[in-house]
């Protein structure tokens, strides 16, 4: 199993609505992945380690697939109408990492 996820960094000028990316934005990447599509996380960030400091990212999307061939067959086709959407929920593109995902 790994785990694709997107991270929208905070800063002093970074806009982003949640609402937008929770009720328009991720359900629309849900119907396009389909089966693929093993499982969605959202962090909202709230703080940092630093109490008064913001969270280093406003938000982070986990998703979880099969195998990085399974993100990429299911994404990849996706991948332009998902960016363009970016516009309507902020003004900051996400950082994207994909990772093994290990539980205990």
């Amino acid at each position: 199993m790994i785990k694709v996820s997107v991270m929208y960094p905070n800063g002093k000028d970074v806009q982003f609505d949640a609402a937008y990316y929770k009720t328009k934005h991720l359900p629309m990447i849900v119907d396009a992945l389909g089966s693929a599509l093993k499982g969605l996380e959202l962090d909202l960030g709230l703080a940092s380690r630093v109490p008064g400091e913001p969270a280093p990212y406003v938000a982070i999307a986990h998703l979880k697939f099969d195998s990085v061939a399974s993100f990429q067959e299911s994404f990849g086709p996706h991948a332009e109408t998902f960016a363009a959407d970016i516009k309507n929920y902020s003004n900051v593109k996400g950082e994207l990492q994909i990772s093994e995902l290990i539980t205990f």
